[in-house]
């Protein structure tokens, strides 16, 4: 039995086969036809043909929907590149004919989910259409197979709430107020990745609307490549219109908050407390994400430490290092999953503009730990004091585990483009720049780089001293990853070749490498 457990919209009813290239002036014309999209159609305005032509959702520029929807982006830049209209479509079958329809223009074009990357153009755009999941929302538990399907527009609280009571959860965001599609795309990093490890390996099933707008239901048995690619290829294949999810047992969990201030005490305690931790922690409950806060203007400097535990009660050890550091402000209680996520949204700051990058590190040895944790802190302090002049910045790095057991977990599970190995226990760093006006953007940009630029120089520089490992594997992480950042060229070049290969076969055309952003193969 099927439980359909919010705002669910009815599956297509279009056929779910994989066509090929021979059977695109087909595939477009029937796609078409379905829609009710003639030949008197302006061939040159997705908007003006959709709207005249189709009953899809649009939000039309100056109406109250569509200046509602542009402010669903964490970043303002985004909002402020103005679409020539939003398409809300409803079903698979909607997104297939706006598809078509796209094939017809050359117009750029977006696709949104959550809104959570900053990355201008990636998941906004300015003057062509964009196409929004909101009305994408279904959310199907279905008990007796463990599953549940999820549509993109969802965002993790929401599916946490929906399955707050059913006993089950899924793997997915730890903060809740981030989008199910991109951030599944992307790989996905979870409070939950010791045990099942990226979100994306828990993913059974894409629905995926292929560039020559006909629909396949995505499996590894049927179509192993475009299956595997879509784990962490992002936007290259299509369109993803529900996912079909691996569900896991889940009673109530431990959670919250650390608060300390940063001085120095606490910070050389705090970064000992997160090497640790990623080398020496065994229990695969257990989750954390270490975030340090600078208020450039104010000179306000914060550690805030948002911990896990996947039951009632952690037991004493598993955080010990943390809290013997004394938080001035501890927020950890029992709770449901959806309490987690969602108390943890106060970490999302509206009304301002984003920058986000990545890199990945290997963790030191506990001899080397101390002196190399703070080389990267103060890398990073150091390159943030760039931005002190900037109107309302505020500069974050956060330490995120990716421990052997993550690689393993993610093996377990089937694999993914990332495709981390167990020889050694990394960090990823997430590097955050909010401020006031997107004027200031170009002055940010440079200092994002500076940021990443100088913990790469910082990785080789200890590595060439032999005192961190040689030839690591050091993969960019797709949901934090700046977009100057060369996100293929630091996979493996077999990952990298076959993510190329498949948007090759399922783009020919390149519609998806022309005419959207984001990182291509």
């Amino acid at each position: 039995m099927y439980h359909n457990l919010s705002k669910a919209y009815p599956r297509t009813a279009m056929a779910l086969t994989f066509v090929g290239v021979a059977g695109l002036a087909v595939a477009v014309a029937a796609a078409a036809a379905s829609a009710g999209i003639n030949a008197d159609a302006d061939p040159d305005d997705t908007c003006e043909l959709v709207a005249a032509q189709t009953d899809i959702k649009i939000l039309s520029p100056l109406t109250l929907e569509y200046n509602e929807e542009q402010t669903e982006y964490w970043s303002t830049a985004c909002g402020a590149l103005m679409p020539s209209c939003i398409l809300a479509p409803s079903t698979t079958d909607e997104v297939a004919a706006i598809m078509a329809t796209l094939l017809g223009t050359d117009e750029l074009f977006a696709v949104k989910s959550g809104g959570h990357n900053p990355n201008n153009g990636w998941a906004s755009v300015a003057d062509g259409p964009l196409i929004s999941t909101m009305n994408l929302n279904e959310v199907i538990f279905d008990p007796k197979t463990e599953t549940v399907r999820v549509g993109p527009g969802n965002r993790w609280d929401e599916v946490a709430a929906a399955l707050d009571g059913t006993g089950y959860t899924a793997v997915g965001g730890r903060i809740g107020n981030v989008g199910v599609g991109g951030y599944l795309l992307g790989g996905g990093l979870s409070f939950q990745s010791l045990n099942h490890g990226w979100a994306a390996n828990s993913v059974l099933e894409y629905t995926l609307v292929l560039p020559n707008a006909t629909v396949v239901a995505v499996q590894e048995a049927n179509h192993p490549d475009l299956f595997l690619a879509l784990k962490g290829g992002g936007n290259n294949f299509g369109i993803v219109t529900s996912f079909l999810l691996k569900a896991y047992p889940q009673g109530d969990v431990w959670g919250g908050n650390l608060w300390f201030e940063e001085n120095e005490k606490t910070t050389p305690a705090v970064l000992q407390a997160i090497r640790d931790f990623t080398e020496y922690n065994t229990d695969p409950k257990a989750g954390i994400i270490v975030t340090s806060e600078r208020t450039l203007a104010t000179l306000v400097q914060l550690w805030i430490v948002f911990l896990f535990y996947d039951g009632p009660d952690p037991p004493e050890e598993v955080f010990k290092n943390f809290t013997d550091v004394k938080p001035f402000l501890n927020t950890c209680k029992t709770q449901t999953m959806s309490e987690l996520v969602s108390g943890n949204n106060w970490a999302v700051l509206k009304g301002n503009v984003y920058q986000i990058g990545t890199e990945t590190v290997p963790l030191p040895s506990s001899a080397d730990g101390a002196e190399i944790m703070s080389a990267f802190f103060d890398t990073w302090a150091n390159a943030s004091d760039g931005a002190a002049l900037i109107p309302g910045t505020i500069a974050s790095i956060a330490f995120q585990p990716a421990p052997k057991g993550l690689a393993r977990a993610a093996r377990r599970q089937g694999g993914d483009l990332l495709d981390l190995d167990d020889d050694l226990d990394r960090l990823v760093l997430e590097l955050n720049y909010s401020f006031t006006y997107n004027s200031s953007y170009a002055e940010v940009d440079d200092v994002m780089r500076d940021t990443y630029g100088g913990l790469r120089e910082v990785v080789q520089n200890y590595t060439e001293a032999g005192r961190l490992p040689a030839d690591a594997y050091l993969p960019l992480f797709a949901n934090d990853a700046f977009y100057a950042q060369d996100y293929w060229a630091r996979l493996r070049p077999e990952s990298a070749v076959l993510a190329r290969r498949v948007a090759q076969d399922v783009d020919p055309d390149g519609v998806f490498r022309t005419r959207t952003g984001g990182w291509k193969p």
